[in-house]
Order: structure tokens, then sequence, then C-alpha cells
């Protein structure tokens, strides 16, 4: 924790911004991505960011700030875009962010990114979708997840909604899965990252508020200790006090905490042979 940055504002650095890029129109839906890159020309590491906002709403614009802030530090980093609920029901937001993928990884040349060396980062409704994206079995290479407090378990998410629910979960959960539990086991667990622990994964850092009222870092636990426990590699930092979506204040206390171990992890793990 940096006292000077909570008061003057962590220094984002220089990068290269570009708006708009088109990757894919799914029934005639455009989708875009921005891409941020370090100042200087090379090839970087690509971290692939995907907002949040419980799959209804949200655009790449989202979290401006930690993108330039990493961009600046060494990577390429695209914010992507996908489809939202109740409009478009899962599968829908998966495909377009594994369409993303592909997109980057064919493209990755012209946006001086390395294909081998990518990394998805997501938040909330973008987490779960990261770690979906790179937990199928046939993902694209990706070194590794980071996943800041999203959804893991769907099924025990609408059996046992938070406690106040101030988004009315169960709601939020219908109209992206299209229908109840009750109606919709099936697409539940299908949906729910935790139930593709069968084979090896990435490794994952899970990054939860201990006051989060959305999704409760219960939840972050219990998948640390399945990918633990099924020989995956995993690391769980619960942050006191903090709610969902704590990193929306760049320069406060918890995110500068969650700040300091993504950076970590993120050279570890692209590094790591």
């Amino acid at each position: 924790f940096d006292l000077v940055n909570f008061f003057r504002g962590i220094a984002l650095g220089k990068t290269r911004h570009q708006k708009d890029i088109l990757f894919a129109s799914p029934g005639g839906v455009p989708l875009k991505m921005e891409v941020y890159q370090p100042p200087q020309v090379g090839k970087y590491p690509a971290v692939v960011v995907i907002y949040g906002g419980a799959w209804q709403y949200g655009n790449t614009h989202a979290n401006s700030e930690f993108n330039q802030y990493i961009a600046n530090h060494g990577y390429t980093v695209f914010a992507i875009d996908y489809r939202h609920a109740p409009k478009y029901q899962f599968p829908s937001q998966l495909d377009d962010v594994r369409t993303g993928l592909n997109f980057i990884r064919k493209h990755a040349a012209e946006y001086e990114a390395d294909s081998e060396r990518m990394v998805l980062l997501g938040r909330s409704a973008g987490a779960h979708l990261a770690m979906l994206a790179a937990y199928q079995p046939d993902a694209p290479p990706i070194r590794a997840v980071v996943n800041y407090y999203g959804p893991v378990n769907l099924t025990e998410g609408y059996k046992t909604p938070p406690n106040p629910d101030p988004i009315n979960s169960r709601a939020v959960l219908k109209a992206f899965l299209g229908g109840s539990l009750e109606e919709l086991p099936n697409r539940y667990e299908i949906a729910s990252p935790i139930n593709y622990l069968t084979h090896p994964l990435p490794p994952t850092l899970l990054i939860y508020g201990s006051r989060d009222h959305l999704v409760q870092a219960r939840f972050g636990r219990q998948m640390y200790e399945r990918l633990h426990d099924s020989g995956n590699t995993a690391v769980f930092l619960e942050i006191p006090w903090a709610e969902h979506a704590f990193d929306a204040v760049f320069n406060g206390v918890s995110n500068q905490l969650a700040l300091y171990y993504t950076e970590r992890f993120l050279a570890w793990a692209l590094l790591r042979q």
C-alpha cells in the first residue's frame, strides 16, 4: 500500500490505445475491442480483459485505468466485448469470448502480442466467462486466469443467494441462463466453472472481497480448494472489508492490494516454462 498513491492517484504511464476494432458480428451484432499497448513497439504478452455487469450491461472501456496501467508495464491488453442477456442467453457470451480469443491469436502480430503467452482476466460476470473460456477442453493455450470476484458455482448461487441480495441474484441468473434452476439444472451445471476441474487447467488467481454481497468470498474459497484438490495451481486472496467491484476506486486500499498480487501473478505465469 502506497499512501502517496492513495491521495495523488496511481501513475498510469504512457500507452498506445486503439478503439472500435471489430472482431465479430454474430447475428448482426457488432462486437468490438479496445487495445492498449506499451509506448514502444515490440512483442508483448497478451492480457485479455473481460468486463462485468451481470452479463447484462457494460462495455470495453470499463476499468480503463487498469488497462492503461498494465499496458504501460509491458503487456498488450485486449478489452473485448460480448452480447448481453436477457436478449442473448448463455452460451452466447462464452461463444463471443472464444471468438474474440481466436481473433486475437490470428491477429497477434498485428497488435504486437505473443499469442503463446496469453492471460485471461475478468471481473464479476467477466471473470466467470474468463474461467469458462480458459477451462474448456478445447481452449487455446492460456497461461493463466485472473478472477476478480467472479461467480464460479451458479447452481449453489441460485440455491443460496446472498442476504441482503441487492441485485436479485436469482433473477439475474434466470435472465442469463433462460430459466430457473428447477427448469434448467443441466444448463446451470454447464455454465459453472467449478464443474470443469477434470483436466489440467491454467493457474488461477482468485480475488474476492470479504464483505462482497453479490458474489460472496466463500465461493472463491470453494473454487480455490477444488482447484487445489484436483492438482491445479491456484492462489486465493480475500481482501478484508472489501465489497464487490472494490477496484472501481483505482487508487484505493483494496485495489492497491489486488494490483500488487495481480502484477506478480502475471509476471510469474508468463515467465514460467
